[in-house]
């Protein structure tokens, strides 16, 4: 079956073929790559394939040295830390150095000082669901977010990634400066973040974890265990000489000072808290907080790894240097090492289902969907616009690598790109698109739309216009989109890397399953008729932004549609 895509005009028209699709897939996913892990010899032969097909279709390298090849380098890194925070309350002034009362992330970015005042937010989250809103009312921008606790009463377990994920909101989210949160539970570890905040991914701290869920896995950890010298404290595809807004934790001796003076005590604020009840507006007028950030950071191990890079330059005179990103991620998690964990993970997620029985002797992670259903679906609109008709912007394709270890690739990309990233309009991220969710026959024309309102309203309306062109328009679902959904899928993709930047992002999905990140993830069990389906939407999409006369205007709104909202924004 071949879907053709009518352009404007009554022009050219081009297709996406599911045929080839299958055929790319079944290479990718096939047990000669061992699984796409990052750095290993079965993601080099992904990379090479994908390569090869892009030079097929005429579209240009856009990598090094005129290569479709970019080199990540993913660098292993012990930090000695002198960082502090001084606080002034209740006329008096103390200053607490990292590990004496408040823990650093272990990657903290480039030196700074932030001098602000402190805003109470009680636990710091936003949960709709019990109609709890600890930002309503209130402008965090030049201001310090403070806040305690595990989460309100009606929370659970299942709740987990929205708790952990507080210091980021706090600073990505509502823009705040800084955030400041109670030590992590015990057994979370040092880096886990405020309260348990997910740390970056592969970053030792500042964001969320890949989407397989998992930490990074640790560097050289056999020899780091006998030899000291090897021991490192993160690792990172990132710029560290990049100041990044601090996620400090801080233990009971330090709230219990800068809450004197407050007409509250600590030890008052804390009983309420463990028995998730409403915390008090606290007014903290005469708290200053002084942060300093003072790293030095010593390379320990370096590996590298590549992204996939290709370019259609666009028609127009005045707008080809401007271009529109789009993304899929083409490493998986290689070798199953381990028998699979019963019970919880995404299996709780599709309730009563149990997975196929694996293959005998099958110990191959094939990520036929997650991200093998991304990285075909993108050569497919790659090909469809290198031999179709042609935008006024330019398109970049990216093939990140390094995305279940971290968003290595995609991390390195946004802070090395290799094209201004200042031109760039908007990212596309496609990132498991071939299956539906748990397997629902009922969600066969369904099509998870995540992050497309947030910095851009008219990005998101432009995709809601595109969708409803087709002939046969999809229904775009905004759950995943929700700042309830307990997946948090908004920073468990390449997106993410380039939202940090201010970047208009979509990040397109048909969600999770039961075979996720795990051996029966293969191609039998793709869609290929609605994989490219939303190829063709994704296609459409990218053709209406590059060729705007002007870029997706940047509102910075924030997450307004969600669970049970579709259509445009007005």
């Amino acid at each position: 079956m071949v879907l053709w895509l009518s352009l404007a005009g009554g022009a050219q028209r081009t297709q996406i073929a599911q045929e080839e699709m299958k055929q790319w897939l079944t290479y990718i996913a096939s047990d000669a790559l061992q699984g796409r892990q990052v750095f290993t010899e079965g993601l080099g032969l992904a990379g090479a394939y994908i390569a090869d097909q892009l030079k097929s279709f005429g579209v240009a390298p856009g990598g090094d040295s005129g290569t479709y090849f970019q080199t990540v380098k993913v660098l292993g890194m012990r930090t000695r830390s002198n960082s502090s925070i001084t606080v002034t309350a209740n006329g008096a002034t103390r200053t607490f150095k990292d590990g004496q009362g408040v823990t650093f992330p272990r990657n903290q970015g480039g030196k700074q000082t932030i001098e602000a005042a402190v805003e109470f937010v009680g636990y710091g989250l936003q949960f709709a669901p019990l109609n709890h809103d600890d930002y309503a009312r209130r402008d965090m921008k030049g201001k310090i977010a403070l806040y305690i606790g595990r989460g309100i009463r009606g929370m659970t377990a299942a709740h987990n990634r929205l708790i952990n994920a507080r210091a980021r909101d706090a600073v990505e989210r509502e823009r705040a400066l800084a955030s400041i949160g109670p030590v992590a539970p015990a057994g979370r570890g040092r880096g886990a973040g405020p309260g348990g905040a997910a740390p970056a991914a592969g970053d030792g701290g500042n964001a969320a974890p890949p989407a397989g869920g998992a930490p990074a896995a640790p560097v050289a950890p056999a020899a780091a265990a006998t030899n000291p010298a090897q021991r490192t404290d993160f690792q990172t595809a990132r710029n560290v000489s990049l100041p990044v807004p601090p996620q400090i934790t801080a233990t009971d001796e330090f709230f219990e000072f800068l809450f004197a003076g407050s007409g509250y005590t600590y030890e008052a604020l804390k009983a309420l808290a463990a028995k998730q009840e409403p915390l008090p507006e606290i007014a903290l007028r005469d708290v200053r907080i002084t942060i300093t950030v003072d790293a030095e950071y010593e390379t320990v191990q370096t590996r590298l790894t590549r992204n996939v890079v290709g370019v259609v330059r666009g028609t127009d005179a005045k707008l080809r240097d401007t271009y529109v990103g789009l993304g899929a991620h083409y490493d998986h998690v290689g070798y199953q090492q381990f028998a699979p964990a019963g019970g919880g993970g995404v299996g709780a997620a599709c309730a009563g289902q149990a997975r196929t029985t694996p293959r005998p002797g099958d110990a191959i992670n094939n990520g036929a969907d997650d991200d093998g259903s991304g990285t075909v679906s993108l050569l497919a609109i790659a090909r469809a616009f290198a031999t179709g008709q042609k935008p006024k912007r330019s398109l970049m394709f990216v093939w990140h690598s390094g995305e279940e270890d971290g968003l290595h690739g995609s991390r390195y990309m946004a802070d090395n790109p290799v094209l201004p990233l200042q031109q760039m309009v908007a990212m596309l991220n496609i990132d498991m698109v071939g299956r539906n969710r748990c397997d629902d026959q009922a969600q066969s024309n369904t099509v998870y739309v995540v992050g497309s309102e947030r910095i851009s309203t008219e990005l998101h309306n432009v995709n809601e216009a595109a969708n409803a062109s087709l002939p046969r328009p999809l229904t775009l679902d905004y759950e995943y989109n929700d700042v309830a959904d307990q997946e948090s899928l908004y920073t468990r993709s390449d997106h993410y890397s380039y939202a940090s930047k201010g970047v208009p992002v979509i990040f397109f999905t048909t969600g999770l399953h039961r075979d996720y990140h795990q051996v029966t993830d293969e191609v039998d069990k793709i869609e290929f008729g609605k994989m490219a389906h939303i190829a063709e939407l994704i296609h459409a999409t990218a053709m209406r932004v590059a060729n705007l006369d002007h870029p997706p205007v940047r509102d910075f709104a924030g997450p307004r549609v969600g669970k049970g909202q579709t259509g445009p924004i007005l």
